[in-house]
């Protein structure tokens, strides 16, 4: 690879963290409307993107290691400071604040799908028959929670 494959990788990577973006704005607006239908749709689509990123990761800390950088996060800022352009750098700032904002999407639908799940508990619980309470007695006299013992006798 040469000394711009960092570059290249990072401008893939950043087109997808925007079809991400897109995706979990898309993902918050069907949670707020139980839309279940739109949400399985894009399920795949959001983890089809996520693997790619993962694999345009790879692929840009490999091609920073082969540039003589740390293979890792800390690698791109080696790498922009001994080959990157204004444009470069801000397209790195770009991509990392679009990563946070994708994060905090992802925190919020985390939470908006809690909430829904709650609320679908909910109404299953009041949908059940309710259970005997303790105070509420039976034939026997014992409380309808209560179990019997059955004591045989021997006849001798």
């Amino acid at each position: 690879m040469h000394d711009g494959a960092p570059i290249q990788k990072l401008r893939e990577e950043q087109c997808l963290i925007t079809e991400l973006l897109d995706i979990l704005k898309d993902e918050q607006q069907s949670l707020v409307a139980a839309d279940i239908d739109r949400l399985s749709a894009l399920t795949p689509r959001k983890s089809e993107v996520l693997t790619h990123m993962g694999v345009l990761a790879r692929e840009r800390h490999d091609a920073l290691g082969q540039a003589g950088c740390e293979a890792r996060e800390a690698g791109m800022e080696t790498w922009l400071c001994a080959h990157g352009t204004p444009d470069d750098r801000a397209l790195w700032n770009t991509l990392l604040a679009q990563t946070r904002e994708a994060k905090e999407l992802n925190r919020l639908n985390g939470m908006l799908i809690n909430k829904q799940l709650s609320h679908t508990q909910g109404a299953l619980q009041a949908l059940r028959p309710p259970s005997p309470a303790g105070n509420v007695y039976g034939p026997s006299g014992l409380t309808a929670t209560s179990t019997t013992v059955s004591r045989g006798f021997l006849a001798g």
